[in-house]
Order: C-alpha cells, then structure tokens, then sequence
C-alpha cells in the first residue's frame, strides 16, 4: 500500500458471491443451490476472462458467499472449503469469506447483513464506495447496498423475490458484469 498526500492509498475491490456468479448453481425448481462437492465445480463461462479483466485493472477480488447448509446438516464445512479451494486454484480471487449460519442465527455475516463485506474491507485496506458487489440473488445486492458498494445483478431467472431497491447494473452473465465494472469504474475516475 502507498502513501498519497499523507493519507493511506485504499484498494478497490469486486465483491463476488459463488454459486450462480463464479461457478454454475445447481437449479431445482426454478431456485439456484450449491454444488454438493468440489467434482461437481462447474465454472460460469467466461469466468476466468472475466476475472483477469478486472484483476488487470486492479481490482482485489474476493468471494463473498452464503453457506447456509452446512448449519441446516445438509453438507459439511469440509465439503464447502473442498469447493473454495478447488475454485480459488481455478480462478484469480484473493480472498475467499464464507458465512455457514442460517438465517434464524442472528449472524452479522448472513447476507443481505454486510458483514463478510465490511470484514473484507478491513482485510484489504478497500475503499467500499470505489467498490462493487456481484451477484445473483436479492440476498447480494441488498448486502452490497448496505455495506455502500456500487451492485450488479446476474439475473439468473429464478423463481425468488428480487431486490427491494434495483441493483446499479443488470446483467445477464459474469462477462457483462466484468463489462460494466470497467466502464463504471472509468466514469468513476474523473471526480
């Protein structure tokens, strides 16, 4: 990190959820789940450009990922890191936060709460308002806004609520997201 003008250089950052943005989710009656171990990994096409164009620019990237099945017994906690790990060899992310809570847990880290987000910051020294959060469900979006990053929603088609308040962007795949970052991140420099 540099020294600007006396003041700590900050990083900016996109903020990913996993299943149905990095890697393909598992549909079932119209609604998106996880994959159930690390052979069944499929990546979203396009998945590693889309990342490298951003890691180029210098964005960190860091996973932000709901995890919910692990306290309902449905996987292990083993299992999900099998699946981080398996993705972070495959993709250029810096950092990987899980939340393993259900929603009754009163966590800070379930989305939509922002606190996988916030914590990220923390970790990497990012500038949250020079930020974004990719994903593909109300529950990301709605985190990204209360943690005060800029949103882009993967509109995946499911069968679920949308979110209360539009995303920034609409997309319909990670390269589109890729897409509009870049250029909103272009507009965002001349301040």
């Amino acid at each position: 990190m540099g020294i600007h003008g006396g003041d700590s250089v900050k990083n900016k950052a996109v903020f990913l959820d996993r299943d149905g943005v990095l890697n393909q989710a598992v549909v079932r009656n119209g609604k998106p789940y996880p994959p159930a171990n690390a052979p069944e990994l499929v990546l979203t096409p396009n998945a590693k450009e889309a990342l490298q164009e951003l890691k180029a620019q210098g964005f960190l990237l860091l996973v932000v990922t709901n995890q919910p099945d692990v306290a309902k017994g449905i996987t292990t906690r083993a299992a999900v890191e099998e699946i981080n790990r398996k993705l972070a060899s495959e993709l250029p992310v810096d950092d990987v936060f899980v939340c393993y809570h259900k929603d009754g847990d009163g966590c800070d880290c379930r989305k939509p709460k922002p606190g996988m987000i916030l914590d990220g910051a923390r970790k990497h020294n990012v500038d949250l308002a020079e930020s974004f959060m990719v994903g593909d469900r109300w529950r990301d979006v709605e985190a990204g806004q209360n943690a005060g990053c800029r949103t882009v929603f993967i509109d995946g088609g499911y069968e679920e609520r949308q979110p209360a308040r539009p995303a920034d962007a609409r997309v319909l795949s990670l390269k589109e997201a890729a897409k509009w970052i870049l250029l909103a991140s272009r507009k965002g420099v001349a301040q």
